[in-house]
């Protein structure tokens, strides 16, 4: 009879030649527990997922309730869905007027995908810019906008007419002209080891984008609902976006991801050609249900987001002075602890994992490892886990 693990490697498709193939049994708050009752403290949330930690009760009280009523009834926009709306009303209140609507989708991927084309219908423009070392997503259109080009080279041809800039570079900013139909941009760079804009840089994007006509899209994926420190990072930086695209933590949980815009813009997708986008499963009721349960608890309970930062420089505080430690980054919860060697952060992460710790690297960062953990997290955990990454840094060579 072949183990779990076996069938794990036979029958599921691998994106690394070396995962990490630890059976989880179940999981609660800041915590995963393996099929031996091993817990983990999970410092990246599912890659910036679960915001409020594992089994969340209201969450979990609004996914089953929701169950119960239906789940999927018709491709997206057909029907009206309770869950649905709920969640797109208490969204809108969150924000700006200019982002009164969104068009709810399955994946982080995919909103990026919606808005590249949104940009294009609105626009009639073909040239779309984004930033060196950015991560958007892995289908071919996100990839295509992807900052790095180990990653693309193997899936070649991708979309044409994009360009390149470099993150914080003013100079950069003039290349938006009369034929960008849109930048898409993270308002704090991720999977470069966490780079946070300099003082006037995404005003500065946000002028151009008016001046040319190009349509201003910044990339909440990963940063949005509260991982900044606000509700969304635009708000911090105090831009006005023409589009935001959100997902990760958005469903608490569940897959779910949407763009965000007027509903002017959004309307385009309804003519020349309608059906402009189509989706089976985005904005599915279930998935809804617990993006509206999530969204509520951060509005209600709104010193979840107002701690962020404190929390991440009580972290800070804790690591800073080892001396395998070169440098810490944060902006929000959201933090790079730079170790100088990528074969030093490898070793560091399975010793790490050995020590009940989950973390991972940067995909265009290698030198530093991620800490990103529930905003949930209580002073006594951090302490905890600042205390098992001391030890783990000492552990290794």
């Amino acid at each position: 009879m072949p183990s779990n693990k076996q069938l794990f490697l036979q029958h599921i498709g691998q994106t690394s030649p070396f995962p990490l193939a630890v059976e989880m049994a179940h999981a609660d708050g800041i915590y995963m527990y393996d099929t031996n009752d091993k817990a983990y403290i999970d410092l990246i949330s599912g890659v910036s997922v679960s915001n409020l930690g594992h089994h969340h009760p209201q969450i979990i009280a609004a996914i089953k309730a929701q169950v119960d009523k239906y789940m999927h009834l018709m491709v997206y926009g057909e029907l009206i869905q309770s869950p649905q709306l709920q969640f797109a009303e208490l969204l809108s209140q969150q924000l700006p007027d200019q982002l009164n609507s969104i068009y709810l989708v399955n994946s982080g991927s995919e909103a990026i995908e919606v808005a590249m084309k949104l940009a294009k219908r609105i626009t009639g423009r073909s040239k779309i810019i984004s930033c060196q070392n950015a991560y958007h997503g892995s289908t071919q259109g996100a990839m295509s906008i992807m900052g790095s080009e180990r990653y693309k080279t193997a899936f070649r041809p991708l979309l044409p007419d994009i360009q390149l800039i470099e993150f914080n570079n003013f100079e950069d900013i003039q290349q938006i002209d009369h034929e960008t139909a849109c930048i898409i941009i993270e308002p704090i760079q991720g999977e470069a080891g966490i780079i946070s804009p300099q003082k006037g840089y995404l005003q500065a994007i946000e002028n151009q984008c008016k001046e040319t006509g190009t349509l201003f899209i910044l990339d909440e994926i990963q940063t949005g609902f509260g991982r900044s420190g606000h509700l969304f990072a635009f708000q911090k930086y105090e831009v006005n976006p023409d589009v935001i695209c959100i997902a990760k933590a958005m469903g608490g949980g569940m897959p779910i991801g949407g763009v965000v815009s007027s509903t002017k813009n959004l309307n385009a997708f309804t003519n020349n050609p309608m059906l402009g986008h189509i989706t089976t499963f985005g904005g599915h009721p279930v998935s809804a249900a617990a993006a509206y349960a999530h969204l509520k608890i951060l509005v209600e309970q709104p010193e979840m987001i107002q701690n962020a930062e404190y929390k991440a420089t009580l972290f800070k505080q804790r690591l800073e002075n080892h001396p395998k430690v070169k440098a810490i980054r944060y902006d929000g919860f959201y933090m790079a602890v730079d170790l100088g060697q990528s074969d030093l952060v490898l070793r560091f992460l399975q010793q790490a994992l050995q020590n009940g710790i989950l973390s991972d690297l940067f995909l265009f960062n290698e030198q530093c490892f991620r800490i990103s953990p529930p905003l949930t997290m209580t002073e006594a955990e951090i302490e905890k886990a600042a205390s098992i990454l001391l030890m783990t840094l000492d552990q290794i060579d």
